[in-house]
């Protein structure tokens, strides 16, 4: 669609194309939400997000765990804190750091929490940021943990993609916005600045600089005692990086890995993460070197893991003296303990017993001074159990979440599907049994893109929204994704995406084939990439659905390097400007691919006009064109939230009880005999 009429819905505050937006969220609203049962359900699904009994979890910062928590009385948030033995209690006394309720409330601003980087290793004061109703531009301000309030005078800094991290108590690594020629094509930081306490943040001492067309540069200083390091990098696209030492004199020292590697120094240990073949080892793997002797010309490696076609590495974690390995087998998770010998080489032993189907997640470790670590443990029907340990002793189990929704008659199954090249593509299928019941509502999940696994977790929002009311949920781990590794990604980059396409259809059919559903009662959703590959269900394998909600969704693939953060992606989808990848991407954009004469499943389309990264004029443009050729769509675009299109409980309960609504209606309508 060389002219294309609806460009202005790209303008994301513009005031013909806000209005136009109430036009369509009213439409939603009045579709899916005046309806009976809407608000009970809504209630129901607010009162999980909000529930006092969460697991809060939490990370360490010294002598005390942090934590964010968000409920009915604290619906923007606090930011908290507490004692180890405090926080073994059942109802745990946390010291209130900063509440973003009352800050907004004071300022006249929609805060959302975006983090704090709290200086290691004194842990005295923090850098938080927060950004505007949600989107990932922040603003940065210094807290005292002492007096637990902002430093009049203290490093601040304007709305913008920034990075920055401590270097020592009255210096900083930054990148921000300094003005023309300082951000990438993407919009995130071009330079590395070192700035001083004091100084005007203009002032700020240029130490590297990266390239426009680059996705952004970053800097960090290892302050762990006695190996403070200073590391500079520029990532060149999205799996492409890379990493230098800054000395003291400013010379930079290239690690020299290879460039879509990722690598990670930690006191005398330099790991690296294959994404291709090196040193005689395949892509997938770990290995691991003396850092010193490595940047000396040194490249005896060990190695710590090597992966097969069933099993992949999914991260690893440092204690004092450890390593935590992740790694999966069928996108089950498995989890051991690295130790170097004082000899040579790597003593691996396992950690803990994983329940199958389950997924096992490092939610913190301690590597400055001991070996303790803290793992959730949680599964489709299993609610997370929190542990506590230290390694080489007993493990305690510190919370457990209660159950949300009841599993009676429910259980979670791992199936094959085999794809168009004869591809065994694994998901999993959640719900009751349906050689008793007979084909039933269902809902099918995926993603498949940028190396992201989906794995077993508890989902109490579907839970009550979908397994409840005797629906099946189903997680496609297609192509395009990490969980078999950088080859499953890899199979479905650039011209290849339609590999993670026909993956998801296989599934769908084989869903059928099982007589789990049929294709009337069979949904689909997806976000963000997720959101594109929902955009190729409906123009490529409609009949298979019999509704499809695309979340946050990429949809123009021939201008998407044009917005807002798109150029970033150029290395999984292609370039639109580059004539050979422009006939991919033109058959791959599900914005370009709608017809007039096409049979199209209802489409609930969902966005956020704060969403600074998929720029919601994607799903704007596709409902008006859908609308235009006359198919059934709705449109609900959240005014906050950013990314994740929801900045509070209240919003994402609304968000998800309108797509669930959505869903069950068109799912679950009788099909009327054909006339004869």
């Amino acid at each position: 669609m060389d002219d294309d009429p609806y460009l202005w819905l790209e303008d994301v505050e513009g005031e013909a194309a806000l209005e136009w937006v109430a036009e369509r969220n009213a439409e939603t609203e009045a579709a899916l939400a005046a309806g009976s049962g809407f608000a009970s359900l809504k209630e129901r699904l607010r009162e999980v997000l909000d529930a006092s009994d969460r697991i809060p979890y939490a990370v360490r910062r010294g002598a005390f765990l942090y934590n964010f928590w968000r409920d009915a009385g604290h619906v923007r948030g606090v930011w908290r804190r507490t004692t180890t033995e405090q926080y073994r209690k059942d109802a745990p006394e946390w010291e209130v750091l900063l509440d973003i309720d009352a800050l907004a409330a004071a300022e006249g601003e929609k805060w959302v929490w975006a983090g704090a980087r709290v200086r290691h290793p004194a842990y005295d004061r923090a850098l938080v940021c927060m950004s505007r109703d949600g989107g990932d531009a922040v603003v940065v301000r210094e807290f005292d943990l002492a007096t637990q309030a902002f430093v009049e005078g203290g490093f601040q800094v304007g709305e913008a993609k920034t990075r920055i991290g401590w270097i020592d108590a009255d210096t900083v690594f930054i990148g921000t916005d300094f003005g023309p020629g300082s951000l990438t094509d993407a919009g995130y930081p071009r330079t590395v600045r070192r700035w001083r306490r004091g100084t005007p943040l203009e002032e700020a001492a240029l130490v590297f600089e990266g390239e426009t067309g680059d996705v952004a540069t970053w800097g960090w200083r290892d302050t762990t005692p006695g190996y403070g390091r200073d590391f500079v990098g520029r990532s060149l696209d999205f799996f492409h990086s890379e990493v230098y030492v800054l000395d003291p004199d400013a010379t930079l020292v290239r690690i020299d890995v290879p460039d879509d590697a990722i690598t990670h120094v930690h006191r005398q240990h330099l790991l690296v993460t294959l994404k291709s073949d090196w040193l005689g080892q395949r892509a997938g793997s770990l290995l691991a070197f003396d850092f010193d002797a490595f940047l000396a010309g040194d490249r005896t490696a060990e190695v710590l893991f090597t992966p097969d076609e069933r099993t992949a590495l999914t991260g690893h974690s440092w204690t004092r003296h450890h390593l935590i390995l992740e790694t999966m087998r069928d996108v089950s998770t498995r989890i051991e303990v690295l130790t170097p010998t004082p000899v040579g080489g790597w003593a691996h032993k396992p950690l803990a017993d994983v329940p199958a189907l389950s997924t096992v997640t490092v939610i913190d470790t301690d590597p400055d001074i001991s070996d303790e670590y803290f793992l959730d443990v949680s599964g489709f029907l299993q609610p997370s159990t929190l542990y506590h340990g230290q390694i080489g002793a007993d493990t305690e189990i510190l919370k457990q979440a209660p159950a949300r929704f009841d599993t009676a008659g429910l259980a979670a199954e791992q199936f094959f599907a085999t794809s168009q090249d004869g591809t065994r593509v694994p998901y999993f299928v959640i719900g009751p049994d349906r050689s008793l019941t007979g084909p039933g509502p269902a809902l099918l999940y995926g993603y498949g893109g940028f190396e992201v696994s989906l794995t077993p977790y508890y989902e109490a929002v579907r839970g009550r929204a979908w397994l409840e009311r005797g629906g099946t949920h189903v997680i496609a781990n297609i192509r395009g994704g990490g969980e078999y590794g950088p080859d499953w990604h890899q199979a479905a980059l650039g011209a290849d995406r339609p590999r993670a396409f026909e993956d998801f259809a296989a599934v769908a059919e084989d869903l059928v084939a099982r007589g789990i559903t049929t294709p009337g009662m069979l949904g689909a959703a997806g976000g963000s990439n997720g959101g594109l590959l929902m955009g190729a269900m409906v123009t490529r394998y409609p009949q298979l659905f019999g509704a499809i909600v695309a979340q946050v969704p990429l949809l123009d693939m021939l201008r998407f390097h044009k917005l807002l953060a798109g150029a970033s992606w150029i290395a999984e989808y292609g370039n639109p400007d580059n004539e050979a990848d422009r006939p991919h991407l033109s058959a791959l954009s599900p914005y370009h691919q709608l017809t007039a004469d096409q049979i199209y499943p209802p489409v609930l389309l969902t966005t956020s006009t704060r969403d600074d990264r998929v720029h919601p004029g994607h799903a704007r443009k596709a409902a008006a064109r859908l609308r235009e050729l006359g198919h059934p769509v709705l449109l609900h675009e959240n005014t906050g939230g950013g990314h994740a299109g929801a900045s509070d409980n209240e919003q994402s309960a609304h968000n998800n009880a309108l797509m669930h609504t959505f869903l069950w209606r068109h799912l679950t309508r009788p099909v009327l005999p054909a006339s004869g």
